[in-house]
């Protein structure tokens, strides 16, 4: 299995992806395709006296940067590492795609380049968030502001693919974010999408609120991407609040501080629990090849991580099983 990894995407480029994917080389059976300036990439290795052998570089010359346009940076840069990752895997000659940089790049040059798969209208990017039962896979948190009710039941099918096959959950439950649990709550838009998904054959629950998101109940989260996006990046700001303010007030006196030293290994835990680097990288559905968006602040971790999922989304197959679901869903929906 080959996966083809942007080394020149996140905030720290190319030194992160490079340690990412040492570890990640080292721990999966895979081979991993440094995309982006050659140059660069052989020094940031030349850190490390022990090279793993299922790494190779492929030369790109230039770079998307974050605030560029997406649709225009990926027309005007060809020869960007994103564009040329992304051309590996429409060439099938990766079979994955892992970026840090450009969401909205990313999103565009996999859509474009690549195309959906068959049946699929419209991509969307899923996230995986921690929750007091459980991991709940929101989707979409950015790919597609402006749905229809279809988009949104496409989500519904790919995300649970996702937690059935990848994530290994037999019969996930998937929920509708809405701003209130009766079926008569929201917009013509959510109304009628509830109804679609009542319909769907899916392990539907119902709508679900913005409090439901952390709480581990419902395996899959369905919205449009504008909510989808505020929520993920809201959820972000608090993590980080939280994590500010809880270090002040353990400062505050001496017991205080005795307190969080007692607590150390608690706190631990809680970080990793709640640490998105655990997760590594956020999948978009509906292309044809498995890509994989990394946050721009990613760790090595986490890119190792977002290479893990990469592998584990193509070794359990998660394209065709997508394929399969939005097939039997289109073929029940026109009886």
């Amino acid at each position: 299995m080959k996966i083809a990894l942007d080394v020149m995407g996140s905030d720290t480029a190319p030194a992160t992806e490079v340690a990412g994917a040492i570890r990640a080389a080292r721990e999966l059976p895979v081979e991993i395709l440094l995309v982006g300036k050659r140059e660069a990439i052989e020094k940031s290795l030349a850190g490390y006296a022990r090279r793993p052998r299922n790494l190779s570089i492929v030369h790109a010359p230039e770079v998307i940067g974050m605030e560029e346009s997406p649709v225009a940076s990926i027309r005007k840069k060809r020869d960007s590492s994103i564009n040329v990752g992304v051309q590996l895997l429409k060439e099938r000659a990766a079979d994955a795609f892992v970026s840090a940089g450009n969401t909205g790049a990313v999103v565009s040059a996999s859509t474009l380049l690549v195309g959906l798969l068959p049946g699929i209208e419209r991509p969307g990017i899923a996230i995986v968030l921690p929750g007091v039962k459980g991991d709940t896979l929101l989707i979409d948190v950015g790919a597609n502001i402006d749905p229809r009710p279809l988009h949104l039941v496409q989500y519904a099918l790919m995300g649970e693919a996702y937690v059935r096959y990848v994530i290994g959950k037999a019969r996930p439950t998937v929920g509708l974010l809405n701003v209130g649990e009766e079926a008569t709550k929201g917009t013509d838009f959510t109304k009628e999408t509830y109804g679609m998904l009542e319909a769907s054959g899916l392990n539907f629950v119902g709508n679900v609120e913005g409090h439901d998101i952390f709480s581990g109940e419902v395996d899959v989260i369905v919205c449009d991407g504008f909510a989808g996006n505020v929520a993920l990046k809201t959820a972000e700001s608090l993590a980080r609040a939280i994590s500010v303010l809880l270090k002040r007030s353990l400062a505050m006196s001496p017991i205080t501080r005795l307190g969080a030293w007692l607590a150390r290994d608690a706190f631990v835990q809680l970080r990793k629990e709640v640490d998105y680097a655990e997760h590594g990288g956020a999948p978009l559905f509906g292309v044809d090849g498995i890509s994989i968006i990394a946050h721009g602040a990613s760790s090595s971790k986490a890119i190792k991580n977002a290479i893990r999922v990469a592998y584990e989304s193509v070794r359990h197959e998660l394209n065709r099983h997508m394929v399969e679901a939005v097939h039997v869903y289109t073929q029940h929906a026109q009886r």
